[in-house]
């Protein structure tokens, strides 16, 4: 499936309000209501929407700090980066884990109420994960941009 205008004009503004209307995101876009329904459920049929969630304030939940970690293995053999994946995935302070290109394997994204806490993290769970020969951390002092909605191409765009 390509996007086309309607489409990209339903997913910013779905981006924005995932818990719009259906009749207020069809005056939105200038659609039908069947019409706007009709490509919502093409969209999340294709993946393009791929779930809808509610985004909670960080430092509300008690989560304020955001560490960086860098981690290297002691080899990237395909069974020890599963091992890695699968064990990581189980600890609920990893926000994001990405495979990556140079010196470290993986870079994760963590959320932590303080430094006691990153402390608690880092010798309770991330030394532990399997294969792991290095970890190296990064405290956010603060946010300046985190963005949840992503910028979609003005042209036509196929399927991922």
């Amino acid at each position: 499936m390509a996007l086309d205008r309607y489409d990209r004009l339903i997913l910013d503004v779905l981006q924005t309000d995932g818990r719009i209307s259906n009749v207020q995101l069809a005056a939105a876009v200038n659609l039908s209501e069947s019409a706007c329904l009709r490509r919502v459920r093409a969209l999340e049929e294709d993946g393009y929407i791929d779930r809808y969630a509610a985004l909670l304030n960080q430092g509300k939940a008690g989560l304020s700090g955001n560490v960086f970690v860098h981690i290297g293995l002691h080899r990237e053999e395909q069974s020890e980066l599963a091992a890695f994946e699968a064990a990581v995935e189980a600890i609920p302070e990893v926000m994001e884990c990405y495979l990556m290109t140079g010196e470290f394997d993986y870079l994760l994204r963590v959320v932590v109420a303080n430094m006691a806490d990153f402390e608690r993290l880092h010798n309770e769970a991330l030394t532990r994960l399997p294969g792991v020969a290095r970890v190296n951390s990064s405290v956010a002092i603060r946010t300046v941009q985190k963005k949840t909605q992503l910028p979609l191409p003005t042209e036509a765009v196929g399927g991922p």
